[in-house]
């Protein structure tokens, strides 16, 4: 797991443990970003834990979970989560999994 400022940490469906830091937190809601997920934070809790992951074609370590939500923002019908796959060294021990969401926002998906 990370070190400080982890905000939440959650396990995905494939058994994987995923982190939301306080600083990604804050970077998904800054008014330019996403801030539609302020009131949602249970439900990207939920993508993560439920929804099945789709990898990047083009960045083998980012993946996305999809989940499909009724009363979001708009007329958005999903939350997207985006998680990057990685290791951290730990000196002589074998490298611990890293991951942890970079981003989440909501979409309207037909």
């Amino acid at each position: 797991m990370a070190g400080s400022g982890v905000r939440w940490t959650i396990v995905d469906r494939d058994g994987h443990e995923i982190y939301l830091t306080q600083e990604r937190w804050e970077h998904i809601l800054e008014p330019t970003n996403h801030p539609e997920m302020e009131d949602f934070e249970e439900e990207l809790k939920q993508t993560i834990q439920q929804s099945r992951r789709k990898q990047d074609p083009l960045n083998s370590q980012k993946y996305t979970y999809t989940k499909a939500f009724r009363k979001l923002v708009l007329d958005n019908t999903h939350i997207i989560a985006v998680v990057l796959f990685r290791f951290r060294e730990r000196g002589n021990q074998p490298p611990m999994a890293n991951n942890y969401i970079v981003t989440a926002y909501q979409k309207e998906i037909s």
